[in-house]
């Protein structure tokens, strides 16, 4: 049900924009005169191409949506374009053919602005909540970050005391090993001196 609802806004929004944009053509040719009505119609249309905009970002994303946007407001204005060159009277064929073209491919480009204001404003917002969360989880890591290095400092400090315990230990080991070597070596000297004096005092002739 949502995959539809998706597809629904992904095909539809975007067909709304066109239908937004093509419907100008028909509307009050003085639509940028500053009395109240038109500025109201205008207002509205804006308003709805502002709403596309906002959808098409959030269902196709900036660049695939920027390129959609992009591809109604051309096919809006040359559409418009060929409308207005065919039926002349009907667009009010008593002002120039150019300056009619300029009026209505203004209003499809206007509409397809504010589409892409929509797409914008939407994009910004998006990017701000990814900041929000990306600083969030920077925090995170730099306090678990501050909480490994206090652990990596006391083991490192527990390896040294333990370091200089076995050398000390070490050290310990090896003057005994020499005290001990020394004392069997003057034993043994003694040992020797008294056997010499032995082995004399039995030589000596009687």
């Amino acid at each position: 049900m949502k995959i539809k609802k998706d597809l629904l806004i992904r095909y539809v929004v975007p067909a709304l924009l066109a239908v937004l944009m093509f419907s100008s053509n028909f509307l009050n040719k003085k639509l940028f005169g500053f009395d109240d009505q038109n500025f109201a119609v205008w207002f509205v249309l804006s308003v709805l191409c502002f709403t596309c905009g906002w959808y098409i970002n959030q269902s196709l994303g900036w660049h695939l949506g920027g390129r959609v946007v992009f591809s109604i407001v051309v096919a809006a204005t040359f559409i418009s374009i060929i409308m207005i060159t065919f039926f002349q009277e009907y667009f009010d064929a008593n002002e120039l053919i150019t300056e009619n073209l300029l009026l209505y491919s203004l209003r499809n480009i206007m509409l397809g602005a504010m589409a892409f204001f929509g797409m914008a404003v939407a994009e910004v917002l998006m990017l701000q909540k990814d900041l929000l969360v990306f600083q969030e989880k920077q925090k995170i890591i730099d306090d678990s970050g501050k909480d490994l290095k206090k652990e990596a400092e006391l083991e490192l400090r527990e390896a040294k005391i333990k370091a200089q315990k076995i050398l000390n230990d070490a050290e310990a080991e090896a003057k005994d090993i020499t005290l001990k070597k020394e004392r069997m070596e003057k034993e043994l000297k003694e040992f020797i001196r008294t056997e010499k004096e032995f082995i004399k005092k039995y030589e000596k002739p009687e």
